[in-house]
């Protein structure tokens, strides 16, 4: 059974009720954060008003609480406390608490909290809350990478075969997966929050996340497992993407974001199937920034496409193998052709000279296109010219006059230069058609520049479906609806 606690914390009684009462529509469980209160009183009102089952929390703050309580301040709370469903007690005061007050041990999730990281004693943690009665055992810890959340995937297959009750979560983005997969490995609940900017520990995402872009509630054992490799990862919409494509594909899977620094270690511990640490029905990948190319060392097998672009974007668990393909050329040349037909002999400008320029630029020599490579670094422009023996200038004071295609592989356009575009409409005045690779926003600063140049343009969201496509051809050997790929992603991003 998967249960979801949505965990209000507001500093009013009547904030603390309304926020308490809209939570109760869409979770399990309510958590009722009394350290966040500046006055404890009239708790009781709130609790009439919610049919949900009710934890209650007063937590300090080197348990990651809201306020600065001494033992004292803690035990007086408790003694007069309402009695709820739950009452989540510190370890370092439950059976203090529970003798003071003559509480039943079935009613306590006994926790231990570490927001700096996963204590190398996990294990005697665990074993120090088992030793106590309560019914239901509660540890988080902080994650930095995704390998951090092995641990808690470890305690959680250890408390099942015990035949204890444990909620086990990974805070953080890169724990994001624990809150996913926990209640399929028997996490007692998994936590979410009412509104992202409601969180009430990091990573906390929402119960309409949990349950409408991971399906939460239909991931057991037996779901495949597929997701993104990268740092950062949390903004993607490839989640939106393939978990939108499984439902309506009928296929038990998720997609989830993995934040990963140490690439490798990831791959080593947690992906490759003979050394892998956990159990689970991992199979395939996608990979993105900063790890495309640095992966190729952990991968039994990579298609001669990736090997000359030098970069995987998509890894397929085959048995005990790993297989390494590189759908990014090919997403990138199919919403081509279809506004330009053949690119035999068409005049291309590439603007960039790194992962991204690196991969237009083989695909369009591929398809007999003649590139011309534009880059601030000039530099580096040589170096990938030389590379490909292809023309590069500066992108100072260029013009894109008579070229047939320019292509934006920068991230100018997104993120903090948002408002930003490598070329103007003056600049493009007189060029055929502009693609740019940037997808979000959907309609970039380049692409407003290209429609004032009278110019044909290709959204970057084309090319992250069609490579996307290929990417779950390759898990499921099922083709995908493209029109619901580029939907749910144009849906997250606000279109």
């Amino acid at each position: 059974m998967t249960r979801i606690c949505v965990a209000v914390c507001e500093k009013t009684v009547a904030a603390l009720e309304s926020a308490a009462v809209r939570a109760s529509e869409s979770a399990d469980v309510v958590e009722l954060r009394v350290d966040c209160l500046g006055a404890v009183e009239d708790l009781q009102r709130v609790l009439d008003r919610l049919s949900r089952p009710v934890i209650l929390t007063f937590r300090p703050s080197q348990q990651g609480g809201h306020r600065e309580l001494d033992h004292e301040a803690r035990q007086s709370f408790w003694k007069t406390a309402a009695r709820t469903e739950w009452w989540d007690l510190e370890a370092d005061l439950a059976s203090e608490v529970v003798l003071a007050t003559h509480a039943d041990w079935s009613n306590v999730i006994v926790s231990h909290h570490d927001f700096s990281g996963v204590p190398k004693d996990l294990t005697k943690v665990y074993e120090r809350l088992a030793a106590t009665p309560a019914r239901v055992l509660k540890i988080a810890v902080h994650a930095d990478d995704i390998v951090d959340c092995i641990p808690v995937f470890q305690l959680l297959d250890r408390a099942r075969t015990e035949g204890r009750h444990l909620i086990a979560i990974a805070m953080g983005n890169a724990g994001l997966p624990t809150r996913i997969l926990g209640p399929s490995r028997g996490s007692f609940l998994t936590y979410a929050a009412l509104a992202e900017e409601r969180a009430t520990a990091p990573g906390q995402i929402t119960t309409q996340k949990l349950r409408s872009v991971y399906h939460v509630d239909t991931i057991d054992q037996e779901t495949m497992i597929c997701g993104l490799v990268g740092l950062p990862v949390m903004h993607s919409v490839s989640p939106h993407m393939h978990n939108a494509v499984f439902r309506a594909a009928g296929i038990n899977g998720v997609y989830l974001p993995l934040e990963v620094r140490d690439v490798q270690s990831f791959f080593k511990r947690m992906v490759h199937p003979r050394t892998r640490e956990i159990e689970w029905k991992l199979r395939g990948l996608s990979v993105t920034a900063p790890h495309k190319s640095k992966v190729l060392e952990s991968l039994d097998w990579i298609e001669p496409d990736a090997k000359q672009i030098g970069a995987v974007n998509t890894v397929v668990v085959d048995n005990d193998k790993l297989r390494g393909f590189n759908t990014d050329a090919s997403g990138f040349i199919e919403p081509l052709l279809k506004v330009m037909g053949s690119l035999r002999g068409l005049r291309s400008a590439v603007i960039g000279a790194g992962g991204a320029a690196r991969a237009a630029t083989w695909a369009l020599l591929k398809n007999e296109a003649n590139v011309t490579i534009f880059a601030r670094n000039v530099e580096k422009a040589h170096a990938l010219g030389k590379e490909f023996d292809v023309s590069y200038a500066s992108l100072s004071d260029a013009s894109y006059a008579g070229y047939d295609l320019v292509i934006n592989a920068t991230p100018l356009g997104s993120g903090e230069s948002i408002d930003q575009a490598p070329a103007t409409a003056e600049q493009l005045a007189g060029a055929g058609c502009v693609y740019d690779l940037v997808y979000n926003p959907i309609e970039t600063r380049l692409l407003k520049e290209a429609c004032k140049a009278d110019c044909k343009t290709v959204r970057g969201l084309e090319m992250l479906v069609a490579q996307a496509k290929n990417q779950f051809e390759l898990w499921t050997g099922q083709s995908p609806s493209s029109t619901e790929m580029y939907e749910s992603a144009a849906a997250a991003l606000g279109h």
